[in-house]
């Protein structure tokens, strides 16, 4: 790896262009797209994830986009082993890799490292996750404290996901969260990265996303869920938990409205974009555009005169 070449990450919250400014990139420069997106990983879910057109497809080479299945497990770390393998072929197609994608975690897990988890478990997760909705968050979160004290103190009681997460752990490995990572070994991929983040103003950016909740539903979503419902999909899809999606099967299955299911979406997207807007604006380094043109330009500059050598 040449030590000039940094790769660059176009991250931001959902909506806010990332896809466009790699679509444009490659109209000019050899780029190879590595997503770095949760939900854009699972196969079939088209519309709503907004993965890209086939249009777009024939512009732009784009990586790790339906690969696993709804309801598959798909870890932080199977993410950097499977971006590692796709920066280097990436390279050695003498092309240049791009990093594309709002998922936090993901983006943390490449820059910094990650650890590995030898085992891992569908079955637990959807156990707990059932636990979860039958005793609360509260009997959860206690019994996290009693078996891992020290993460329980890093966590709010209303941290879902981290506190599932956590007992997850501790049922895999047969040990707390804190003592598997203060003894586990890092996964760490040897590539320089820099961040260019998008992060256009807030009330432009909730506005963007209302509208392309609309255009989404006039491209077709519902359709596509029903026939991925009729096909056998729906009880995964509802496990995958990705937006959107879980409050059209609200809607199919008859316990809300059409109008409260689209307004549900809208509300919990938006809520989804402050989440992350906040995580980009303090935890990623690097150089913060707040148009997409800013963001264009600034990447231009960091390719020119770039060879892959």
């Amino acid at each position: 790896m040449p030590d000039q070449f940094t790769i660059p990450i176009i991250c931001g919250p959902t909506g806010c262009g990332k896809t466009s400014a790699a679509v444009q990139l490659a109209e000019h420069y050899p780029v190879e797209v590595i997503s770095a997106d949760s939900r854009q990983v699972i196969k079939y879910l088209d519309i709503g994830t907004a993965k890209l057109t086939k249009e777009e497809c024939n512009k732009l080479a784009f990586h790790l986009v339906d690969i696993v299945e709804p309801g598959e497990t798909y870890s932080a770390y199977r993410f950097v082993v499977d971006a590692e393998q796709a920066i280097r072929e990436i390279l050695a197609r003498r092309h240049w890799p791009v990093v594309v994608g709002g998922t936090g975690l993901y983006l943390k897990a490449l820059t910094e490292g990650v650890v590995k988890i030898n085992a891992e478990s569908s079955t637990i997760r959807a156990r707990l996750e059932e636990e979860m909705k039958e005793l609360g968050n509260i009997a959860m979160y206690e019994r996290l404290v009693s078996l891992d004290p020290d993460e329980a103190s890093r966590l709010h009681p209303n941290n879902k996901v981290r506190i599932i997460r956590a007992l997850e752990i501790c049922e895999l490995t047969g040990q707390s969260k804190t003592d598997y990572l203060a003894e586990a070994d890092h996964f760490k991929v040897d590539y320089r990265f820099s961040f260019h983040c998008l992060l256009p103003d807030r009330d432009e950016l909730y506005e963007t996303i209302n509208k392309r909740v609309d255009s989404m539903l006039t491209a077709g979503w519902l359709e596509e869920l029903k026939r991925l419902v009729d096909q056998g999909w729906g009880e995964r899809i509802a496990r995958s938990r990705v937006i959107g999606y879980a409050e059209l099967l609200e809607y199919l299955n008859g316990r809300i409205s059409l109008n409260e299911a689209v307004e549900q979406i809208r509300q919990a997207t938006r809520r989804y974009a402050k989440r992350q807007y906040t995580w980009f604006r303090h935890q990623a380094k690097g150089v913060v555009y707040q148009t997409l043109t800013g963001l264009i330009e600034g990447l231009e500059t960091e390719f020119a005169n770039r060879k892959v050598n």
